[in-house]
């Protein structure tokens, strides 16, 4: 690493370090209080209210994103330890070369790697602390009747939940876009069908078709995709939804005492998904503008323009456990209390249900038995 590598990289750290006034300690962002609270003597401080709180979320734009005329401002260097098992790139304090990745449970021994990256631009500060992720957790886990209970006691006995901003992109954009389909207008027509031997009148459904063309325009703001490849699909669809309102312009200080995790899906890969989600959107917009009983889409242009976009932290709370040789995995979204996370089954608890459920059928069917044994014959005697 270069000498002004280093320099940028130490100065991001600086950045994210608060000491308490009191004693020297470092402070931590408490979600319930939104202060900011020393882990040594217990002192609290308000978050800065300077330019943070005054300025707008500005966005960024794409092209120059993409062409890498981005100013230098926007970009800035961390140091990250990679997981070999899932990929997660996490950000850690200095001095730290060996720990437990929060995403997998997988322990973690690698050198400092040096990650540079955009910028966040806002931060979705948790407001769930980590006694409140814990009690959804165990709710969730209540629900789960067929996990082992050996998992279940290993995850309640007070194990500690990692909080942990996970990056996401949003993309803004203007769309116009030209249509050709089909119009289907459904109406009947009598006719007389033979059905056991008998002439029937009945109604049949038909659908007459008619040329359609036209526009549509539509304003995506914040279209949202996640920007990392250490959860499951399954997990990313799952903990949304996410209140993007709320998003505070980047402060370094809703980070003090949690993890981030450095973003491992690019920006143009990141905008194919979002224009999956734009176009979804708007094949929906030309169906209702074709209007009548049915539709048919032909052909969509798409004129897109005023690209922007910005890099944003949103607030998960993660537990992971390696229980009996796996890792199971648990999110909780640290806004909702929306938990996700891997569903381990018990073998025996599967079987004892397959074999009360038979035993119940069993004593069904034999009280059924039973009482049509017992019934009179038809007549009477």
């Amino acid at each position: 690493m270069s000498t002004t590598e280093t320099e940028h990289a130490a100065a991001a750290e600086a950045e994210r370090r608060f000491p308490c006034d009191a004693c020297g300690a470092a402070m931590r962002f408490d979600p319930g209080r939104g202060l900011l609270v020393c882990s040594h003597c217990g002192a609290a401080q308000e978050t800065s209210g300077g330019p943070w709180r005054q300025a707008t979320i500005r966005e960024l734009d794409f092209e120059a994103a993409r062409a890498r005329t981005l100013p230098e401002i926007e970009q800035e260097e961390t140091r990250v330890l990679s997981c070999t098992n899932c990929g997660a790139r996490v950000e850690f304090e200095p001095g730290l070369h060996a720990a437990e990745c929060p995403f997998c449970a997988t322990p973690v021994v690698t050198g400092a790697a040096t990650d540079r990256h955009i910028k966040p631009r806002a931060v979705l500060p948790f407001t769930l602390d980590e006694r409140a992720a814990h009690d959804a957790m165990e709710t969730w886990f209540g629900r789960l009747w067929f996990a082992p209970s050996g998992l279940k006691d290993y995850a309640r006995r007070g194990r500690k939940m990692t909080g942990i901003y996970v990056p996401h992109w949003t993309f803004d954009a203007d769309t116009k876009s030209a249509y050709r389909g089909e119009r289907g207008t459904v109406y009947h027509e009598t006719r007389t069908v033979i059905r056991d031997g008998k002439r029937q009148t009945v109604r049949v459904a038909k659908v007459r078709w008619t040329s359609k063309s036209g526009r549509v325009a539509r304003f995506f703001d914040d279209v949202l995709v996640l920007a990392s490849r250490s959860l499951p699909e399954s997990f990313a669809r799952g903990l949304p939804p996410w209140d993007l309102a709320a998003l505070e312009p980047y402060n370094p200080e809703y980070l003090a005492g949690f993890r981030a995790e450095a973003y491992t899906i690019g920006l143009e890969d990141a905008w194919e998904d979002a224009r999956v989600q734009m176009d979804r959107t708007i094949e929906r917009d030309v169906r209702f503008d074709i209007g009548g009983d049915r539709q048919r889409v032909h052909k969509i242009d798409t004129d897109i323009s005023e690209i922007t976009f910005k890099h944003v932290l949103l607030p998960v709370w993660m537990a992971a456990y390696r229980y009996r040789g796996r890792s199971f995995r648990f999110l909780v979204n640290g806004q909702t209390g929306r938990v996700q996370g891997e569903r381990p089954y018990s073998g025996w608890k599967i079987a004892v249900a397959l074999a009360l459920g038979l035993l119940a059928a069993g004593a069904v069917g034999y009280l059924v038995a039973m009482s049509e044994g017992m019934a009179p014959p038809p007549g009477g005697f």
